[in-house]
């Protein structure tokens, strides 16, 4: 396994890491860990280490081709709402007494506000996602269907409505600025990785030098997503469903498809994405392109943030650096993340104590 040098000479195994652009920070994913660093308003860094356990190791049959897909789509979903809701307790701006009802409310259900607001969060973005995604598109097939188009014909209409939906909702996100910013997040987020994969120190000077479109990418992810749930969907629509005319069984074979689309896309994925032949580049390419609409060019200090997730996340947190009352690290700069930085006042100490000896 090739190994990850870093300016100071330090070394450590480079693996594949995955990340998230959260609330003005980064989110890395290493095998045991995850790190969230974020940039507070006076300019520091805030650090979350988490260790964690994969579930393929608590169940084995987590860890499964296809089924790992269905899994990991459930997971992250529920992993992402919680990291973002942590992002923002870390910025320290949210420190509003709760109103009454919120009082009330948590009161009577007996869980904390947060708790309930991410809740809350969660099944709105389900929501959203099941009515823009599959109920939308799920109509226009049936309606296709019912004025005598043929399965093929629809099955890609309906795909192609998803897609622009799709295209459509990145576009808007895009313009509003507070998610602007934070798609400037996600391209730190992948100039990082591929400093860590080129073997190359992390600082923000080689990460700029990367792209920001990177294969592993979840955009990237939805888009195969969709496509797969084309291919598979012509083949029910000319054989189980097709001679179903019935909104809601269609609706409902949408539903009970999506795990199976998840894991057959999840595969797809991981093979294009460690393949560099010209076939894999072909397939990959219009994932990659798509990433255009949810990354943005970040400056310097976006890429620092990343630097720092990435570092906690493989080594932990710096043991020199100070401590919130949560228990996060608190860093003046990235380099305290490096595991062989040294501390400005252990090289006075170890310099005053050779002058002496």
């Amino acid at each position: 396994m090739s190994k990850q040098s870093n300016a100071a000479g330090a070394s450590c195994p480079r693996v594949d890491i995955g990340g998230q652009a959260v609330m003005e920070g980064v989110m890395m994913r290493a095998p045991r860990a995850t790190a969230i660093a974020v940039r507070r308003p006076d300019h520091s860094i805030v650090v979350k280490y988490s260790p964690y356990t994969p579930l393929a190791e608590k169940h084995k049959w987590m860890g499964l081709p296809f089924i790992r897909g269905a899994v990991n789509m459930v997971n992250m979903l529920v992993f992402g709402m919680t990291t973002l809701e942590d992002s923002t307790t870390m910025l320290g701006i949210l420190d509003e007494e709760p109103t009454r009802f919120e009082k009330w409310l948590a009161k009577k259900l007996g869980k904390g506000v947060d708790k309930i607001v991410m809740a809350v969060a969660l099944v709105l973005a389900v929501a959203l996602s099941i009515g823009l995604f599959i109920a939308i598109p799920a109509a226009v097939e049936n309606a296709l269907k019912n004025a005598g188009m043929a399965p093929v014909g629809y099955t890609l209409i309906s795909g192609l409505v998803k897609i622009l939906l799709l295209v459509g909702y990145m576009l808007f996100a895009g313009s509003v600025p507070d998610v602007r910013r934070t798609f400037q997040y996600h391209g730190a987020e992948h100039k990082t990785v591929y400093c860590h994969e080129a073997d190359l120190p992390l600082t923000p000077e080689n990460a700029q030098t990367f792209t920001t479109l990177h294969p592993r990418c979840g955009t990237a992810f939805l888009l195969i997503v969709f496509f797969v749930s084309i291919l598979l969907f012509v083949v029910m629509n000319t054989t189980v469903l097709r001679g179903v005319s019935n909104y809601f069984v269609r609706l409902l074979a949408h539903l009970v498809m999506l795990p199976i689309v998840a894991g057959v896309s999840y595969e797809v994925l991981k093979g294009l994405a460690h393949s560099e032949s010209k076939i894999a580049k072909i397939l990959r390419w219009p994932g990659l392109q798509m990433q255009r609409l949810t990354t943005r060019q970040p400056d310097a200090s976006m890429l620092e943030c990343a630097i720092v997730a990435m570092n906690c996340a493989l080594n932990g947190l710096p043991k020199h650096a100070p401590r919130t009352p949560e228990g996060w690290a608190k860093l003046k700069s990235y380099r305290e993340s490096d595991p062989a930085y040294v501390p400005e006042t252990e090289t006075a100490e170890t310099a005053e104590a050779a002058a002496q000896a």
